[in-house]
């Protein structure tokens, strides 16, 4: 186990004063390098000047999501900061950013009281999250080796929003294991996915797979919308402002919030709709910071001239993730909405997509489309000493039996 020193002060990285410097020893080497070094930020503000570091690691992460990029975080800590604790870690060696692990304690209600988890700051937006960087699992042993070595300020740890990837590769549990902390493994969730590949062929194969009602119900859906008037499909992806493409489209996004102000989305209390009131600011900020990154993906059906329906999705590195989808209630019965759906999958496999990431919820409404179902999984670790967390040291045990993720 490597000792930990922790000095009072100290500068690191881009010269920038760290609130809370790290440095782990290792044992000598043959060839003399820097050894790696952590810095822990708990102010957002003092990461202003990582945006550019943090985008291009990111760039290098396997299996990386926009909801990792600093933007999104940028976002959402401006929005939901309230009532979290920010912990921030940008791990360096040689002098460069290698990793970066952004956490949050939060307190979540239970049935034993109050509970402070540590975990990442997804809060369920999309389906996967992790470590930023090219080796998640040192990245994230690195961080769990500092917070075992001191006092926990936390009752539960829980990192969820674990993907099938990181399990395969076993980036989160070696790290686990690595650092002494037996954690539980459970199901945290699924998500519905289409698998997108082979282009025309593929998008072909994709609908002889489905079900003669399923190919019935859109061929009738298609006819019926064109008697109404013209149908238009429009789809909007810039490239980003590297590539100098980066206009956010306002008009295109307030079309997408104008549906759903006439859907049910309008009445919905989930807090989480193009339209809510607690979601409305914060997607705005997340949908600017996208068209920057070039992660922006607006699907909209015009019928008779008019939006009908919408897709609000961001795309990263080839897979497509479906944050938002609405109709106008007025052209339902026509299947406005799964013609739309239908017509930006053929088009991403036609750009040559990845994976279409329908998300979780509302499962029932998928499984026509989907090509399989993705398990999403957590691992949870008690420190020991905490009394009233042995309950739900338990229910994990039992979720992980019950689910069969021993």
């Amino acid at each position: 186990m490597p000792r930990v020193i922790t000095p009072e002060r100290g500068k690191i990285g881009n010269g920038q004063e760290a609130q809370y410097v790290i440095l782990v020893a290792t044992p000598p080497q043959k060839q003399h390098t820097m050894p790696p070094s952590l810095e822990e930020f708990t102010q957002w503000e003092s990461l202003a000047g990582y945006r550019q570091l943090w985008n291009d690691l990111l760039a290098q992460t396997p299996g990386a999501q926009f909801f990792q990029s600093w933007d999104w975080l940028d976002a959402y800590w401006r929005s939901y900061r309230a009532d979290q604790q920010l912990r921030v870690f940008l791990g360096w060696e040689g002098g460069r950013l290698r990793g970066i692990l952004p956490m949050v304690i939060r307190s979540e209600k239970t049935r034993i009281g109050r509970v402070r988890v540590l975990g990442y700051p997804l809060d369920d937006w999309g389906s996967f999250y992790g470590p930023i960087g090219p080796e998640p699992a040192q990245t994230l042993q690195a961080v769990l080796d500092y917070l075992r070595s001191g006092p926990a300020e936390w009752d539960l740890l829980e990192l969820r929003w674990i993907s099938p990837e990181d399990e395969a590769a076993g980036w989160t549990r070696q790290a686990l294991a690595g650092a002494g902390l037996k954690a539980i493994r459970t199901l945290w969730d699924q998500t519905a996915v289409v698998d997108l590949a082979d282009g025309q062929a593929g998008w072909q194969r994709y609908v002889a797979s489905r079900s003669a009602k399923w190919r019935g119900n859109l061929r009738r859906a298609e006819k019926k919308l064109a008697a109404l008037g013209p149908v238009e499909y429009v789809r909007y992806r810039p490239l980003g402002q590297s590539a100098g493409q980066d206009d956010p489209r306002w008009d295109l996004y307030e079309a997408c919030y104008r549906i759903a102000e006439r859907s049910w989305q309008a009445r919905s209390e989930t807090g989480t709709t193009l339209c809510h009131s607690q979601a409305r600011e914060f997607l705005r900020q997340v949908h600017e910071g996208a068209a920057r990154l070039g992660a922006v993906d607006i699907n909209l059906l015009y019928v008779g001239g008019q939006p009908a329906a919408f897709l609000y999705n961001y795309v990263w590195q080839g897979q497509v993730y479906g944050l938002r989808r609405g109709f106008d209630p007025q052209v339902a019965p026509q299947g406005a909405g799964n013609v739309l759906l239908a017509w930006a999958l053929r088009d991403s496999f036609l750009r040559n997509d990845r994976l279409y990431d329908l998300g979780v919820g509302y499962l029932e409404t998928k499984r026509a489309w989907m090509t399989r179902l993705v398990p999403i999984y957590r691992y949870s670790y008690v420190p020991p000493g905490r009394l009233r967390m042995v309950l739900i040291r338990w229910k994990r045990r039992w979720q992980a039996w019950r689910t069969g993720c021993r």
